[in-house]
């Protein structure tokens, strides 16, 4: 620190220079640093305020706020809906089998059937119509978990193994 001192002290001419120099560099330096923040200022107040359409930023971000917040109570509405659709569909009927035979041997075209409707629990009933040349008869029976209390014909117990694999 000495050195520094006793050279300005011999040299004041020169250390003048120099610190002209400096100041100058550190002027300009001064007004290029003014100028970036002006540039930086002048953007920033664009994006703040907007240009044409005058939306700001600030606004835009609450209005996608507000609209994300109207999005999630629609979609809580929705996946409640989607339950209650979802609970419905458990109880209708969404399996169906269909078997259609010859209950006599002389007669022919398979007029005779069985029917089963069934719910996803495996729940519902299960038709069936016998074709005779004189008359007809049509037998309904519960179904609960694939099965009957009434003792069931091939056909019907057939009939109810088409509906549960129509599921599958």
């Amino acid at each position: 620190m000495n050195e520094v001192v006793q050279f300005v002290a011999a040299n004041p001419e020169t250390s003048l220079a120099i610190l002209g120099g400096a100041l100058a560099f550190l002027l300009l330096l001064v007004l290029y640093l003014l100028s970036a923040v002006s540039s930086l200022k002048s953007r920033y107040n664009t994006m703040m305020v907007g240009e044409e359409s005058g939306t700001s930023i600030e606004k835009m971000l609450t209005d996608h706020i507000e609209e994300t917040r109207r999005v999630a109570e629609e979609n809580a509405k929705l996946r409640e809906k989607n339950a209650q659709i979802d609970a419905l569909l458990q109880t209708a009927i969404t399996r169906v089998g269909v078997v259609r035979f010859s209950a006599f041997q002389d007669m022919g075209s398979d007029l005779s059937y069985a029917v089963a409707l069934l719910d996803a629990e495996n729940n519902g009933v299960v038709f069936s119509s016998i074709f005779a040349r004189e008359d007809s008869r049509t037998y309904v029976k519960p179904i609960e978990g694939g099965q009957s209390k009434y003792t069931m014909t091939a056909e019907e117990q057939q009939a109810v193994k088409n509906a549960i694999a129509s599921a599958e």
